[in-house]
């Protein structure tokens, strides 16, 4: 996954995030993640038949180390690795007019989701993870912040990388208003280990723009009971014509637009 740089301004961040999920190769854009061995398989809108050769994907012509892309005509290729596998991912611009994904609805910006919390540095033990397509792992969180929504005392467990954190999270909105889970990224502390924690930038996690992504889930620790009404809700209009989700009121945003930086892509 690429270095993402966190915008200052609120709307400098929603057109990051736009632009992330429709640009023609953006995250609304994956068709199909296929995960290969040493035998050939033909790939749906690919050339030829795809194996593995010394840890690269390759039909013979192309060859794709995990990470690497090619065009093929409007659809983008690009091979992906998860301990130790190897897939190749298919991008298809036309994907997300197929399946209704136009625009991200948000709740309205809510300054209280402004939260200051403080970070504790100590590195987690090691903590299973599932991913949505049941795939199982392992990880340790290199730390933890805590806050306060509501006056409810919250953990987050977080990642770091470089100078951001990065966390999966899931609340109470995602009974019937929103996704399963969101994610966010904080900005890390100065030396007196204060983040600021703003639930307005909680994101839908690429999964939930298309199910070929294989999205790690939140820890238990990272599962609140309060609900977190800000940042991203629903893709629109799919999730509306599904009926997710009481009546909320929200804004829209997300026009596609040029691709600005590095997707989230897992």
């Amino acid at each position: 996954m690429g270095r993402v740089t966190l915008p200052a301004s609120h709307d400098a961040w929603l057109a990051a995030r736009d632009a992330a999920a429709f640009a023609p190769h953006g995250l609304a854009a994956l068709a199909r993640t296929a995960w290969l061995s040493d035998t050939p398989m033909e790939v749906p809108g690919t050339p030829g038949a795809w194996h593995l050769d010394a840890g690269v994907a390759t039909n013979g012509d192309l060859r794709l180390a995990p990470g690497d892309e090619a065009p093929h005509g409007e659809v983008l290729l690009r091979a992906f690795a998860r301990d130790g596998a190897v897939a190749l991912r298919v991008l298809d611009p036309e994907r997300p007019a197929r399946e209704g994904l136009a625009a991200i609805e948000r709740w309205p910006v809510d300054p209280d989701l402004v939260r200051p919390g403080r970070l504790d540095p100590m590195p987690s033990a090691t903590t299973p993870t599932v991913a949505i397509d049941g795939h199982r792992g392992s990880t340790r969180y290199d730390g933890a912040v805590a806050f306060e929504v509501d006056g409810t005392a919250l953990t987050l467990l977080v990642h770091r990388e470089g100078d951001q954190l990065f966390a999966a999270f899931a609340d109470a909105t995602a009974a019937d208003e929103s996704y399963a889970f969101r994610m966010i990224r904080l900005a890390a502390p100065g030396p007196d280990g204060v983040v600021i924690v703003d639930l307005n930038r909680a994101y839908l996690p690429p999964s939930r723009f298309s199910p070929h992504f294989v999205c790690v889930t939140p820890p238990a620790t990272n599962r609140w009971a309060v609900p977190v009404r800000g940042g991203e809700r629903r893709i629109v209009p799919r999730d509306a014509r599904q009926n997710s989700g009481a009546a909320v009121p929200a804004s829209t945003s997300g026009t596609p637009a040029a691709r600005t930086g590095p997707t989230l892509s897992r």
